[in-house]
């Protein structure tokens, strides 16, 4: 944590800009966010960014040195998508910010996914926080705007025309990232689509815009496959599992590839231990373990407090993990003299000709809960909620 930066925040912050905030985003994307915003950025040292960029760097060295065919071993086998890619386009990581034994703040892995999180929001929600506090134009994310927008272009979009290169979801309308896939059109030229209007005819995918018939040769895909299955009665002209010709940005595998299934075989300081859950030992004591699901989001199904009675009950234990806890720390003062805990996501993207992936923004999110996710807060509790991290010496 930065006191200066902190110290200077607190004292510009009042709740005229925070609503300024939510105004101008909504202003930029047609729309107000759907989950909340927290009131403050997060301020860390470079010291903690580069921290953070050396676990992610061996962390990837780890999975470009897995034996060939071991992350195929996460796919279910009902959800296996065909014309798979060597590499993830996407490559995002979650640290909490933590306080290890010698009293130092230091980062811990707590998840990874090839999944596009907010790419296009949290890009804007930076420029935001500028705007309304322009004292933080010094310590902003380096890279120019029409940098980060090209790189997004090129990969998303590549060489086809943006018609027909399409955002997809299922019941975008209703997702709480709407805001981000509205930026996203803005950014690139493209139209969400939910699922359930694709058509197929062959092997071509199509959508309908102003009553015209238009071919899908590429797709953003924000669906969580697996996810489908839960929703009753849903009725698709496309099933994910047959052949296609359309390039996935990127393909589905890959959501269950990179994921918690690699943390068991991940090593690092900044790496708490993880088993398996019928591969862990006698010798650990489950009261200082996490148990999490491999696939999920928000923290679903995610207990803090697992006890064996609870992880004798359940029958697939090849699709669980035993994570070691970690202890957010709380360093993020607010405006009442309260501290908040938070995680850090990185935002990569991994272009197909390239050897390792490219950071492009992070993400943060702040809690005064015991898990970081918005849902567990208090509904009165401030500086909690989506933010974003600026570095500085």
């Amino acid at each position: 944590m930065i006191a200066k930066y902190r110290k200077q925040f607190n004292q510009d912050f009042s709740q005229e800009k925070y609503e300024a905030c939510k105004e101008i985003l909504k202003d930029k994307s047609g729309l107000l966010p759907a989950f909340r915003l927290s009131e403050s950025p997060m301020f860390l040292t470079n010291d903690f960014k580069n921290k953070l960029i050396d676990a992610s760097e061996s962390i990837i060295d780890q999975i470009k040195a897995l034996p060939e065919g071991t992350l195929e071993k996460a796919i279910p086998a009902n959800c296996k998508v065909p014309n798979d890619t060597k590499q993830p386009h996407f490559f995002t990581i979650d640290f909490g910010v933590c306080r290890n034994e010698n009293g130092e703040i230091e980062p811990q892995l707590i998840e990874l996914q090839a999944f596009p999180s907010l790419y296009a929001f949290q890009r804007v929600f930076e420029e935001t926080f500028c705007e309304v506090y322009p004292f933080l134009d010094e310590i902003r994310n380096k890279m120019p705007q029409e940098e980060f927008q090209n790189f997004l272009k090129e990969l998303i979009v590549g060489d086809e025309n943006p018609e027909n290169v399409i955002l997809l979801e299922i019941f975008p309308e209703k997702q709480k990232t709407v805001i981000d896939f509205a930026l996203t059109e803005k950014l690139l030229g493209i139209k969400t689509v939910c699922l359930t209007k694709v058509k197929k005819e062959g092997k071509k995918l199509f959508y309908e815009n102003n009553g015209q018939k238009i071919q899908i040769n590429r797709i953003y895909n924000r669906v969580i496959f697996d996810e489908l299955d839960k929703i009753p009665n849903l009725q698709l002209e496309f099933d994910f599992r047959e052949e296609a010709d359309v390039k996935w940005i990127t393909p589905p595998n890959w959501f269950f590839k990179i994921s918690k299934f690699l943390l068991p075989m991940l090593q690092h300081q900044f790496v708490p231990k993880s088993y398996f859950l019928h591969e862990f030992p006698e010798s650990e004591s489950l009261k200082n373990f996490v148990l999490k699901p491999l696939f999920s989001f928000a923290g679903s199904g995610v207990n803090l407090n697992p006890t064996r009675e609870i992880t004798d009950s359940i029958e697939d234990k090849e699709n669980y993990i035993l994570q070691r806890k970690v202890v957010y720390e709380p360093i993020f003062e607010d405006i009442d003299g309260e501290f908040s805990k938070a995680e850090i996501r990185l935002l990569y993207i991994w272009r197909e000709q390239d050897a390792r992936p490219i950071l492009l923004e992070n993400l943060g999110r702040m809690t005064k809960a015991a898990m970081v996710n918005v849902d567990f807060n208090k509904k009165d509790a401030i500086w909690i909620g989506s933010s974003n991290t600026f570095f500085a010496d």
